[in-house]
């Protein structure tokens, strides 16, 4: 089996370096955490890409919870980190009874066409998990599910997330299953053991919380624990 990928958010050009150095493989950009991770500015986002080497995926997400918000000003900022040179991507949409927002994600996934992209933990908050794999699964792009299984997190989403392992490869389970969400160190021997291969970690790795910083030494231990 290959090296699990193991990924870490990432606030600024600081997170982002003690990350790499730590031994994570790709890093999630956002901003505002206290809204649980919003679209980060362009200045931010190119600080970041030239503080690293490593894949960065980028929140396109411009309100707290679900909703979409202004589609035409979540256009404009996608844009604008295309043109800096963003070239992967985080996002995915509800309507406010829980189904997967459409019209939304698909223009959204149209303005990134050729990039690849995360769905996120939107899943997590759906009313129907199937339905939302069954109307993203054709969009372009599309080759990640970011989950814990369950909105309130790994413990309870555990068997969620092994149940939807176990349909790899039918329509609409073919992305790959990035585990995260209330994700803990003594999860991983069982997750590993029943073969998901994709972690992302946020506020594990980092001092003090979201108001710290991202500790190196925190990052190697995840990774030593992933694997590779």
């Amino acid at each position: 089996m290959s090296r699990p990928m193991f990924e870490v958010i990432a606030l600024t050009p600081q997170d982002a370096r003690a990350a790499e150095s730590g031994g994570a493989d790709r890093l999630e950009l956002v901003t505002d955490m206290a809204a649980d991770g919003l679209t980060p500015s362009v200045r931010d986002f190119a600080a970041i890409r030239a503080a690293v080497g490593i894949p960065l995926r980028v929140m396109l997400r411009i309100r707290d919870g679900f909703t979409p918000g202004d589609l035409d000003d979540l256009l404009a900022r996608t844009a604008a980190l295309r043109a800096e040179g963003a070239e992967e991507f985080v996002l995915g949409f509800l309507t406010p009874d829980g189904a997967v927002d459409l019209p939304a994600t698909r223009a959204v996934a149209e303005a990134v066409s050729g990039c690849h992209w995360t769905f996120h933990r939107a899943i997590d908050h759906s009313a129907d998990r199937s339905e939302v794999r069954a109307a993203v699964a054709d969009l372009p792009g599309l080759d990640t599910f970011l989950t814990s299984g369950a909105a309130a997190g790994v413990d309870a989403g555990r068997e969620v997330l092994i149940g939807e392992l176990a349909k790899a490869g039918e329509p609409g389970y073919r992305p790959r299953i990035l585990v995260g969400g209330g994700l803990r160190a003594e999860h991983v021997p069982e997750l590993l053991a029943a073969g998901f291969d994709a972690f992302h970690i946020g506020g594990a790795v980092r001092e003090g919380g979201w108001a710290g910083t991202v500790d190196p030494a925190k990052v190697a231990d995840w990774r030593a624990l992933i694997g590779g």
